[in-house]
C-alpha cells in the first residue's frame, strides 16, 4: 500500500467519522426542536405527501422553513421514517457535491436504510440536486428547505426538470401572528366591541413588529438587523460575487424606505449613481431572489409595456421595514397596502397594479378573477374618498372587473355606488386570506 493510499484511507475514515458525530447530533437537536405554531403551510405539504416528487420549501432566512420541516417529520412521519440534514451547520462548510455518497453510507450504517430525506438549506452545497434526483429515481422521497428564491425559480427547474413542487414560505400571517401570541381568533361576522377593540390592538402590534419568528420571540435580541446584514452580504454579496457592496446597501436602504411606492430604474441609476440601468436591474433580481423584497409591474396586455412600466416595491416583513428603514415608520397607509400585498403574494404571483387610461392607479389587480383592491388608510376626507373611487369605477369599466373593494384601515359598511365597490377594514380582510 503506497503512502498515497494510505493517507487517502485515513483521510475518508477521519471525515466520516466527522459525520457521524455531526449527523448524529443533528438528529437529536431535530427531534428536540420546538414545533411552534402549526404553519398554514403545512397541509399544502401534507397533501404531496404521496407524491415521488420532491417538496421543496423556500423562503426569508429565519423565517421557519426547519420547524415547517420538523412539523412534516412529527406529523407525517415516525422518528425513525426518515434521514435529517442541516447544512446549514458549519461544519458542513467543506462539504462537496462528491461527497454525498460519503454521507448516504455514512447515514445507512448509522440509521439503516430509509426512504424519506429532509435537507435543510440544501442550496449550500453547488450541485446537490444530482444527488437529489439519483434517489429520487431510486424511489426516495425529498423535502428540501433554501433561503434563496432561486431554487423556485428558473434554476431549478433545470435541476430537477419537473421533479419538484415548489412550496414558498413567508413570515406569520396575521391568522398566524394571533396564534403565536395564543390570542383567539373571534367570530368576524358578529365582533363584540370588546373583541374588535382587542383584534385591533393585536393588528397593530402585528404591523409594527412583523411576523418573523425569532424578531417576536426575541424582540431585544436585534433579529431583524442581523437578518437584514445575513441576506446582503451571505445570500446576495457573496453567492453573485459583489465585492463592492456599498451600492448594494444604498439601493436595498433606499428601496426599504419606500415600499409601496412606484419605482424607476432610470432615476435609481442616477439618484444612486449606479453603472447602468441592468446594475439596478440586477441588484433588484438579487434582493427579490434573496427574499427580502418584491417587484410588481403595471398591468399590460403587452410584455414590452410591463417591462418598461415603473415597478411597485414591496417588502417581506413590516417588522424588518421598520427596523431597517426607520425614517419611513409614520407613514401608515403604505405598511397596510403592503401588509395587503403579502396577503395576496401567499396564494399568487399573478398580481399587478392598475394604471386607467386617465393615469389613475388602482394598487392591486388580479387579472384572473377579475379582482381590483385599492388600500387606503381612511375614507373620511371627502376627496381621497372620490379620488379612491374614481380610480376604480374606470379600472372597472376598462377590465370588466366584477369585484372590487377598499380596504382601510377601520372603516366598514360604506355604502358606494349601490355597494358594488366593497369597503373591508384590513385586519378582517387579511383573516380571510
Amino acid at each position: 500500500m503506497t503512502v498515497k493510499t494510505l493517507y487517502v484511507i485515513i483521510s475518508l475514515v477521519m471525515k466520516k467519522d466527522l459525520l457521524k458525530t455531526l449527523l448524529l447530533d443533528q438528529r437529536e437537536q431535530f427531534r428536540n426542536k420546538e414545533p411552534g405554531i402549526t404553519r398554514e403551510k403545512l397541509p399544502q405539504v401534507k397533501k404531496y405527501l404521496n407524491s415521488s416528487h420532491a417538496i421543496v420549501i423556500s423562503g426569508l432566512r429565519r423565517v421557519g422553513k426547519s420547524t415547517l420541516l420538523a412539523q412534516v417529520a412529527r406529523i407525517l412521519y415516525s422518528s425513525d421514517d426518515y434521514y435529517f440534514v442541516n447544512f446549514e451547520d458549519e461544519r458542513f462548510l467543506n462539504f462537496a457535491a462528491d461527497d454525498f455518497n460519503l454521507l448516504y453510507e455514512t447515514l445507512l450504517e448509522l440509521f439503516g436504510q430509509k426512504q424519506v430525506f429532509l435537507l435543510d438549506e440544501a442550496q449550500n452545497v453547488i450541485g446537490w440536486e444530482r444527488f437529489v434526483r439519483r434517489m429520487i429515481d431510486q424511489g426516495c422521497k425529498f423535502y428540501i428547505t433554501g433561503s434563496n428564491a432561486s431554487l423556485l425559480s428558473r434554476e431549478l427547474g433545470t435541476k430537477l426538470t419537473g421533479r419538484y413542487i415548489p412550496v414558498e414560505l413567508f413570515p406569520f400571517s396575521f391568522a398566524e401572528f394571533l396564534q403565536f401570541k395564543e390570542h383567539k381568533i373571534p367570530d368576524l361576522s358578529s365582533l363584540t366591541t370588546m373583541e374588535a377593540s382587542k383584534l385591533k390592538r393585536s393588528f397593530n402590534d402585528y404591523i409594527n413588529r412583523g411576523g418573523i419568528p425569532d424578531a417576536l420571540k426575541y424582540p431585544d435580541a436585534g433579529w431583524h438587523k442581523t437578518l437584514y446584514d445575513d441576506v446582503i452580504y451571505r445570500d446576495i454579496a457573496v453567492r453573485y460575487r459583489i465585492e463592492e457592496t456599498k451600492a448594494l446597501k444604498e439601493l436595498a436602504f433606499y428601496l426599504m424606505g419606500n415600499i409601496s411606492s412606484l419605482v424607476s430604474f432610470n432615476k435609481l441609476k442616477e439618484l444612486l449613481k449606479l453603472g447602468s440601468v441592468n446594475t439596478v436591474k440586477n441588484y433588484i433580481d438579487y434582493l427579490q431572489l434573496g427574499w427580502l423584497m418584491f417587484t410588481v409591474n403595471k398591468y399590460a396586455f403587452s410584455i414590452k409595456k410591463q417591462q418598461i412600466a415603473n415597478k411597485k416595491i414591496y417588502g417581506i416583513d413590516t417588522g424588518l421595514i421598520k427596523s431597517v428603514a426607520f425614517s419611513f415608520s409614520e407613514n401608515r397607509g403604505k405598511f397596510l397596502e403592503n401588509m395587503v400585498f403579502l396577503a395576496l403574494r401567499r396564494s399568487t404571483e399573478d398580481i399587478y397594479y392598475y394604471a386607467t387610461r386617465n393615469n389613475l392607479e388602482v394598487d392591486f389587480y388580479l387579472p384572473k378573477k377579475k379582482e381590483l383592491i385599492q388600500v387606503c388608510q381612511t375614507l373620511a376626507d371627502e376627496d381621497t374618498q372620490k379620488r379612491e373611487v374614481k380610480a376604480l369605477v374606470e379600472a372597472i369599466e376598462e377590465t370588466g372587473s366584477n369585484s372590487a373593494m377598499i380596504l382601510t384601515e377601520d372603516e366598514e359598511g360604506i355604502d358606494i355606488l349601490n355597494s358594488k365597490i366593497k369597503v373591508v377594514p384590513v385586519y378582517k380582510w387579511l383573516l380571510s386570506h
